[in-house]
C-alpha cells in the first residue's frame, strides 16, 4: 500500500509530506484548495506524462516521491527482482521534472525509463477518476477483472504462454519454409559440386607431388644430361675429375701430416669433401637408375593436373584450396539438410502447441462464461444501490476474429452498460458519464476486491451527481473496500467523508506574497467540525455539529 507521499514545488504545493495508513482515507477541502493536485502529483510518480508547467513558480524543479509497502504484493516484488531493483524496506518511486521540461524517473534510487515507472505503478495502485486514469475503459482491464473474479489468473497466464510459444514456433517455421524453394535449388547445386570434388579425390599433398614430377618429366632430357655431366666431372672424366683431384691433393699433404695446425685442418677438410662428393655422385647415379622418362606417364600427369586446375578455375579458388572448399560445401549442405529436419520438427511442435493452447483456452473460456454471468448480476445489483435504478450491466464475450492462438484467449471481454431504464446496452466508454463511470467502477471493485491484484484504490470524486441515501451507500461501499486494503477518495459529500477511517483536510495557506496548499490529518473533534462544515456551510451551528457527531458515530 501507499505509505508516504512527498511533494516538493509542484503547482501551488511548496512542500508536502503525507503519511498514509491502510483502510479508507477521505480527502476533503474547499473547491480549488488543491485536492486533485495531490492525485495528479501521485500520477506523475506512477509514470504519467508531465511538462514544465507543473513546476511551482520560482522553483527549478518539481520532485515527487511515493513510498509503497510491497511486502504483501508478490507480483511487484517479482517485477523488481527480475530487474535487480529490489531493496529492503519500502519501494520508492520518484519523479523529477525540471523547469525546462526534462523528466527523470527513479525506482529505489536507480534511474529508469518512464515506461518502467508506469508498469510498476500499475501493480501498486489503480486511480479511478473522470480524467485519464479511467482504467475501466480498457478491455484489458475487463479481461483481467473477470479472470481474477473467476480465479483463472494462472490459467490465463498459461494460455498467454502457450500462444507465445505457438507464435514463436510459427514464425520460425515460416522463416524456414519461405526459403525452402531456394534452399532446394541450393542443395542440388551443392550435391553436384560435392560429387565433382569427391570424384576428383584430391589427396593430401598430391598437387605438390604431381607438379614436381611433371616438372621433372618435362625437363627429362636436360635433367639426364646435367646429371651425367655431374657424374663425369666428379668421377669419370679422363681429363681429370673432382675425386681424382681431391685424392691427389690428400696424397700430397699426407707426407706433411706431422705438421699439424693449418695443414692438418686442411687435410681433414679435403677428406670430408672427398666423402661428400662420393655420396653426391652415388645419389645422382641412383636418380639416373630410377628415373623413367615415360611419355605416357607425362600425359597422365598433364591430364590429372588439368582436371585439378579446371575445377579450381570453375570455383574461382586456388588449386591448393580445393580441399578446404570441399569441407565448406559439405558443411553448408549438412546445414541445409538440418533445416529440412528442423521444418519437420517445427511442424510437429506447432501441432502440439496448437493442441495444448486449445485445451487451456477452452478451459479458460468455460470459466469466463460461468463467472461473467455471476459478476454481471452482482455488479448490476450494486448499481441499483448506487443511484442508478433500472441500470443494467452485462459482460460480453466476443469470439476473437482471428482463429490463430491469441495471448488473451479465444474471446474478447467487454463490459456493457445501460445507465438508464429503456436504453440499450452499449460499451462502457460510450454511455457512462464521469460520475456514472466512477460509481460503476466502485461497484465492480467492491465485488472483485477479494481477488484484485491492486492493493491501493484511488477514487477521485466518485460522488459527483449523487446525494442523499445514495451518497451514504457510496460511503459504506468505500469503507468496505478499505477494510480489505487501502482506499483514498476525494469527496464533497459529508455522507462519504463520515465513513472514512482517516480524514485528510486540504486547505490553502495564504501569505503576504503567495498561496500554498497544505494537508492536515484531522483528529475526531476536527473531523466533527469538517463534516459539519460540509453539511451546513461556513457557519457552524449546534444542529450541524450534532448531526456530524451522529454521522461519525460509526
Amino acid at each position: 500500500m501507499l505509505v508516504h507521499l512527498s511533494i516538493h514545488n509542484y503547482a501551488i504545493v511548496e512542500h508536502l509530506d503525507l503519511e498514509l495508513d491502510s483502510g479508507m482515507s477521505v480527502i476533503t477541502g474547499e473547491t480549488g484548495a488543491g485536492k486533485s493536485i495531490m492525485l495528479d502529483a501521485l500520477g506523475l510518480a506512477l509514470g504519467d506524462r508531465a511538462d514544465s508547467g507543473v513546476v511551482r513558480p520560482g522553483s527549478d524543479k518539481a520532485d515527487i516521491l511515493a513510498s509503497f509497502d510491497i511486502s504483501q504484493i508478490a507480483e511487484a516484488r517479482q517485477w523488481l527482482s527480475e530487474r535487480d531493483l529490489e531493496q529492503d524496506g519500502p519501494c520508492i518511486l520518484r519523479r523529477v521534472i525540471t523547469r525546462e521540461g526534462r523528466s527523470r524517473a527513479y525506482i529505489n534510487g536507480s534511474p529508469c525509463p518512464q515506461a518502467d515507472l508506469k508498469a510498476l505503478g500499475e501493480l501498486l495502485i489503480d486511480i479511478h477518476s473522470q480524467h485519464e486514469h479511467q482504467s475501466l475503459l480498457k478491455n484489458d482491464t475487463h479481461r483481467r477483472l473477470l479472470d481474477a473474479y473467476a480465479g483463472a489468473e494462472e490459467l490465463a497466464r498459461q494460455v498467454q504462454l502457450a500462444a507465445q510459444r505457438w507464435r514463436q514456433t510459427r514464425n520460425e517455421l515460416q522463416r524456414l519454409s519461405e526459403t525452402s524453394e531456394e534452399q532446394r535449388a541450393r542443395q542440388q547445386l551443392l550435391s553436384y559440386q560435392l560429387e565433382e570434388l569427391e570424384n576428383l579425390a584430391l589427396g593430401d599433398n598430391e598437387l605438390e607431388a604431381l607438379e614436381q614430377e611433371h616438372k621433372q618429366l618435362c625437363n627429362a632430357e636436360h635433367l639426364i644430361a646435367a646429371c651425367r655431366q655431374v657424374v663425369d666431372l666428379c668421377s669419370e672424366s679422363d681429363a681429370g675429375n673432382v675425386l681424382s683431384a681431391l685424392g691427389a691433393s690428400l696424397n700430397r699433404l699426407s707426407s706433411f701430416h706431422t705438421q699439424g695446425g693449418a695443414l692438418g685442418e686442411a687435410a681433414n677438410l679435403l677428406a670430408s669433401a672427398q666423402i661428400q662428393v662420393e655420396e653426391a655422385v652415388g645419389e645422382v647415379n641412383r636418380f639416373l637408375d630410377h628415373f623413367d622418362a615415360d611419355p605416357q606417364r607425362l600425359q597422365q600427369l598433364e591430364e590429372r593436373l588439368d582436371a585439378i586446375y579446371s575445377l579450381a578455375r570453375k570455383h574461382r579458388v586456388q588449386p591448393f584450396e580445393l580441399g578446404e572448399l570441399q569441407q565448406r560445401l559439405l558443411h553448408e549442405l549438412e546445414g541445409l539438410n538440418a533445416d529440412d529436419q528442423a521444418i519437420e520438427r517445427l511442424q510437429q511442435e506447432l501441432h502440439a502447441y496448437t493442441r495444448h493452447y486449445r485445451e487451456k483456452a477452452d478451459e479458460l473460456s468455460r470459466l469466463r462464461q460461468d463467472a461473467a454471468n455471476t459478476l454481471a448480476a452482482a455488479v448490476e445489483q450494486e448499481m441499483q444501490r448506487l443511484g442508478m435504478p433500472g441500470g443494467r450491466f452485462n459482460i460480453a464475450l466476443h469470439v476473437h476474429p482471428h482463429d490463430e492462438p491469441q495471448p488473451q484467449g479465444q474471446e474478447l471481454v467487454e463490459f456493457l452498460v445501460s445507465a438508464n431504464p429503456g436504453q440499450p446496452l452499449k460499451a462502457l466508454a460510450k454511455v457512462a458519464s464521469g460520475g456514472e463511470l466512477s460509481r460503476i467502477s466502485l461497484a465492480i471493485q467492491v465485488i472483485t476486491a477479494q481477488t484484485s491484484r491492486v492493493p491501493t484504490l484511488v477514487f477521485d470524486e466518485v460522488d459527483v451527481g449523487i446525494g442523499g441515501p445514495t451518497a451514504e451507500v457510496v460511503g459504506q461501499l468505500l469503507r468496505r473496500l478499505g477494510e480489505r486494503g487501502q482506499v483514498l477518495t476525494v469527496t464533497h459529500l459529508p455522507q462519504v467523508a463520515a465513513q472514512g477511517h482517516q480524514h485528510l483536510f486540504v486547505h490553502k495557506q495564504r501569505g503576504s506574497e503567495e498561496t500554498r496548499t497544505a494537508v492536515a490529518k484531522l483528529d475526531h473533534p476536527q473531523r466533527v467540525e469538517e463534516v459539519a462544515r460540509m453539511l451546513g456551510g461556513v457557519d457552524l451551528t449546534e444542529e450541524s455539529l450534532a448531526h456530524a457527531r451522529k454521522m461519525l458515530a460509526i
